[in-house]
């Protein structure tokens, strides 16, 4: 049998139902079913959360422990997990389909009588992800900007992985893009003396990818959009207020899109 003849053959396969399939003529129009990377924490120990990803109700592709800092797989990547819920991002929406999840271990949280305090994530923990994250990203062909909060997708109702997360770091590592220091203190100094109405904020806002209403009122999911954006790039204080450090933020991260 002449080579080219037996190698058109092995390409034309069969399935059970006795249908036969040409795959010799592959299109190159095409990308990786991964558009993002969603970080989450778990607001459980280990041990829990395992038992919770595991079952039938949510789910994760990766979950990193805290003690050892052990990644898990718990869901193959070519499968969709139930990790983003209802959610958009630059105009897509519901991201279980586009996405993979990362849930790492941490407790999240706790109201007490000073206000809310919010958990650290480990060393070790965050060495793994970034790791994780960088041979995910290769793999699927993601740029800087694919990696995204839970609270990014879903202001309305969720705030993890929360202030304590460090988004500085992945940018060190040449995983997402960061705000130039100095750029910002210049262009803060521009906005301390004219801030922008909430218009352009919103506006802003939605160039950045995330969902929020574009009526030019202070709203309450306004307010939840802003925090959430401040929560990732200026923790320190993640008020919902609009304030020109916020406002030059959107300015200098704009302008590296």
């Amino acid at each position: 049998m002449k080579p080219l003849l037996a190698f058109a053959l092995l390409l034309l396969v069969g399935c059970s139902s006795g249908l036969r399939i040409d795959r010799s003529h592959p299109s190159a129009g095409h990308d990786s079913r991964v558009q993002y990377i969603v970080l989450h924490y778990t607001s459980a120990d280990t041990e829990r959360s395992l038992a919770l990803l595991s079952g039938t109700d949510v789910s994760t592709h990766y979950l990193i422990g805290d003690a050892p800092a052990t990644v898990y797989q718990l869901v193959d990547e070519d499968r969709r997990a139930w990790h983003a819920g209802e959610s958009e991002w630059q105009g897509r929406t519901w991201l279980n389909a586009s996405s993979i999840g990362i849930e790492l271990v941490n407790p999240g949280y706790i109201d007490g009588p000073g206000g809310r305090s919010w958990y650290a994530y480990t060393d070790a923990q965050i060495e793994a992800l970034v790791a994780l994250l960088a041979d995910i990203m290769a793999r699927h062909g993601l740029k800087p900007g694919a990696i995204i909060g839970h609270s990014d997708i879903a202001p309305q109702r969720k705030v993890d992985p929360g202030p304590l997360f460090p988004w500085k770091r992945l940018a060190e590592a040449g995983l997402m893009h960061w705000p130039d220091a100095r750029a910002v203190a210049l262009h803060q100094q521009v906005f301390a003396d004219a801030l922008p109405p909430v218009s352009w904020f919103q506006e802003q806002l939605a160039r950045q990818g995330y969902a929020v209403p574009r009526t030019g009122l202070l709203d309450e999911a306004t307010r939840n959009v802003l925090a959430a954006f401040q929560m990732k790039y200026r923790p320190s204080r993640f008020d919902g207020e609009p304030d020109a450090e916020t406002a030059a933020l959107l300015t200098v991260l704009d302008d590296m899109d």
